[in-house]
């Protein structure tokens, strides 16, 4: 089921030139996870990817994410990518699909907290609807967090939005004061002379 969901992932990308996971991995743990990628491309952003009918559902966010939930963060849904993606870290050469420098920024578990009937949505359904609500449990991240989509078709876009729980705080800035790969302890800059790698 996760091959056919990867055929986009695959086409965008040639894997005797890029490091990047073809994928394949089945998923480990009970809990699913997410991971919040720092990729400096044509422009930097954040990748936010949640685990989901097993694959990381992904959305590229420009500003990354907030803990202020009056901070409405655009977040453009990508191709779905590989469970082994969580792992990466890595150069993605010139010419290629995204090239530039990646690095995971945040990662953990979490759990969907929508509900319908009494009973807890799965998020692919909570995608496919519209509208993902789940609990974080990162390094540097926890608590709600919202994905709205806006508008139909082309003209869709996501927000990506803290809820207001005991985690909000409109006075951090993970973005600008936490640079750091929760995996390796490096920076973007740091990383970028030194090649890809898989980690988990």
């Amino acid at each position: 089921m996760a091959e056919g969901k990867l055929k986009e992932y695959r086409k965008k990308r040639s894997f005797e030139k890029t490091p990047e996971p073809k994928g394949g991995r089945a998923a480990k743990g009970k809990k699913p996870i997410f991971v919040i990628q720092k990729h400096d491309a044509r422009s930097l952003h954040y990748d936010f990817r949640l685990e989901a009918g097993g694959v990381l559902k992904s959305w590229a966010v420009p500003k990354g994410p907030s803990t202020d939930p009056q901070e409405k963060r655009l977040a453009v849904a990508t191709e779905d990518h590989p469970l082994d993606y969580a792992g990466f870290e890595g150069v993605i050469p010139e010419g290629e699909y995204g090239a530039g420098t990646v690095i995971v920024w945040d990662k953990g578990t979490y759990r969907s907290l929508k509900e319908k009937d009494g009973k807890i949505v799965p998020v692919q359904d909570s995608v496919r609807d519209g509208h993902v609500m789940v609990w974080l449990y990162g390094r540097k991240l926890e608590g709600g967090y919202s994905l709205i989509r806006t508008g139909k078709g082309e003209d869709a876009r996501w927000l990506l939005v803290k809820m207001k729980d005991e985690q909000a705080d409109a006075r951090r800035d993970p973005v600008g004061t936490e640079p750091q790969s929760v995996l390796s302890g490096k920076t973007i800059k740091e990383l970028a002379g030194g090649g890809g790698a898989e980690k988990d």
